[in-house]
């Protein structure tokens, strides 16, 4: 069975008992109904907090590219400006839905819709902690780049259905954008697939520790530089600057999703800054460690039988520590994105293409072999774990 927050909640003594209590009233076997419950609730809980970290993405870019600028950023509404997300979101919602003459009506709602979709599917195999996680499928990583593919089609379709010829050339610029970058990106994530010997995220996770000494980024230096390749490639797949040539203001008005007014604009919007969030959270996973804290879990749990908690609760503990080092990488990378795009100019179509095929991708590829090489060569091992070896080594030759 796939581990998923029901498995991890199954645990619980009072799972148990809702469960037999539950199951002697309906005089069938409730797990199946259980189930369903917790999913719809630990779902709508994800998509709320994603929303919210959406809406709250766009404050954080204001008021850092206001820090870099020196400015003061949002802040009439609320305290330190932090309701400005809420106000827009409301005046989004007020605002009147205009759909173009001449345009692909049904096409036309559809792309805000598969754009969200694409990124809250993704939501399903984002591993928060060891158990939290909607669903821990063998194949996580992959269906996770399946899923945000979405994005690119609904960009695409956004340009082509809104009868506009800015439209259509962003629609277009983002289609070839976002394909051409899932190139290198899911090279680099094959090569740490290749270091971890599995697909699932908790495998990708599970093969790293909690110090820095144990995560892929410093597993060798070939996936040191395929971490760089992966954020980059990232950037680019989010329409983030310096690579936001779909929607580039000086020649596009504002791309293709220039003829889309409320709150469709705003699903835009909120797709890209959840995806923001998603690809940093990858990153986090394959790269930096995940949900791992720098110190044994298990020493945690001695700990807390000495005062007399149950095992549960230790382990309930050790899923909030697990969320908070998880959330805190996450954020981290999530701030550097928004630091890049008020650091670095944009680049020219010609540019970002030729990064991608004469650059990145042949980068991508060498890291997979060099990987591979590795992997053979050392039987595995990381830099750091050699190091202590040669050195355990040569003081028991001394």
């Amino acid at each position: 069975m796939n581990s998923t927050v029901v498995s991890y909640l199954s645990q619980s003594n009072e799972f148990q008992n809702i469960h037999a209590w539950l199951s002697k009233a309906l005089g069938f076997d409730a797990s199946s109904l259980m189930a369903f419950v917790i999913f719809a609730i630990v779902a709508l809980i994800i998509v709320g907090v994603m929303a919210t970290i959406g809406g709250a993405g766009t404050y954080a870019e204001r008021k850092i590219s206001a820090d870099l600028q020196a400015r003061v950023g949002p802040n009439r509404v609320g305290p330190f400006g932090l309701l400005q997300f809420l106000a827009d979101g409301v005046k989004m919602i007020l605002k009147e839905d205009i759909i173009t003459t001449n345009a692909d009506k049904f096409v036309f709602n559809l792309a805000p819709v598969m754009c969200l979709v694409g990124v809250f599917a993704t939501l399903a195999v984002v591993p928060y902690s060891s158990g939290f996680i909607l669903a821990d499928l063998n194949v996580g990583i992959f269906y996770l780049v399946g899923m945000a593919s979405l994005v690119g089609v609904g960009v695409f379709l956004g340009g082509y259905a809104s009868n506009s010829k800015w439209s259509l050339l962003g629609g277009m610029r983002g289609a070839s954008q976002i394909i051409s970058y899932e190139i290198p990106a899911t090279i680099t994530i094959i090569s740490i697939v290749l270091l971890a010997g599995g697909l699932s995220m908790k495998t990708l996770i599970g093969a790293q520790g909690g110090g820095m000494q144990d995560w892929f980024i410093l597993h060798n230096p070939f996936a040191f530089i395929g971490f760089f390749v992966y954020f980059i490639s990232a950037l680019a797949e989010t329409n983030r600057a310096p690579f936001d040539l779909p929607e580039a203001e000086s020649e596009l008005v504002s791309g293709y999703h220039t003829e889309y007014t409320g709150m469709k604009f705003g699903l835009f919007a909120l797709a890209e800054y959840i995806e923001v969030f998603v690809v940093c959270g990858v990153a986090v996973a394959l790269f930096l460690g995940g949900y791992n804290v720098p110190f044994d879990l298990g020493t945690g749990a001695l700990f807390s039988k000495s005062l007399g908690l149950d095992s549960m609760l230790s382990q309930n503990i050790g899923q909030l520590l697990q969320l908070g080092a998880f959330f805190t990488k996450t954020l981290a990378l999530y701030y550097v994105v928004i630091w890049v795009r008020w650091t670095l100019p944009r680049l020219r179509v010609d540019q970002l293409m030729t990064l991608c095929w004469k650059y990145l991708t042949p980068i991508a590829i060498f890291n997979l072999l060099g990987c591979a090489v590795w992997m053979y060569a050392f039987d595995g091992k990381s830099i750091f774990a050699l190091i202590m070896a040669a050195t355990a080594g040569g003081g028991a030759h001394h």
